[in-house]
């Protein structure tokens, strides 16, 4: 189980912040299963409001159809924990905001809620750009319920910082500072994703 303790998010959350300010952009975030944690940690940065736009908790499905415009079909096809309803959350939070990148967070913290499809720990995310750029991703993580949200949080902060430098290879596996592999998911990016945006 990776060991990740809140001084590790801040850290990533300062990465993510730099990168925002070399490439001039800011972030908007959007979750569920994280209840606005990833924003707490962002915005717990003195300077933030230089690159943090703004965040969206949507918990129930009504509340992300309502607030970020997520599909019902697509809720009602693929469930709210899915890589096409998080990048239709992320969608929906770049489309609500002034910000020039996204990313959306929906899951099964526990410790009830699991199915055998989805066991808890299952959590979807997406990243999007203004410039097209969109990637859906679904990892299972491990641990209790407080475990899992950091571990979700720590996932999406360094998908972020990593997107930065690596624009069309291999991302490399995403570990804990015990050297443990966070999730069993790796990714490779490239010039877009063959999951199409969701439509509005």
């Amino acid at each position: 189980m990776a060991r990740i303790t809140e001084s590790m998010l801040i850290s990533l959350a300062g990465q993510v912040g730099a990168a925002l300010l070399r490439h001039k952009q800011t972030i908007a975030v959007a979750e569920s299963c994280t209840g606005g944690y990833a924003v707490q940690i962002l915005t717990a940065l003195p300077g933030a409001s230089a690159w943090f736009d703004r965040g969206f908790v949507t918990y129930s499905n009504l509340a992300k159809q309502e607030i970020l415009h997520v599909p019902e079909r697509i809720l009602a096809v693929y469930g709210a924990v899915s890589p096409e309803t998080a990048l239709a959350m992320a969608t929906g939070a770049l489309n609500e905001s002034r910000a020039e990148c996204a990313f959306a967070i929906t899951g099964i913290a526990g410790p009830d809620g699991g199915t055998t499809e989805k066991p808890v720990g299952t959590v979807a995310f997406a990243w999007v750009w203004r410039d097209g750029r969109h990637y859906a991703q679904t990892v299972h993580f491990s641990g209790d319920r407080n475990s899992i949200r950091r571990q979700a949080v720590a996932y999406a902060l360094e998908f972020m910082i990593i997107s930065f430098e690596y624009a069309s290879s291999a991302i490399p596996a995403i570990h804990d500072e015990a050297g443990e592999t966070c999730g069993e998911a790796q990714f490779t990016i490239t010039a877009g994703s063959n999951m199409p945006l969701p439509e509005t």
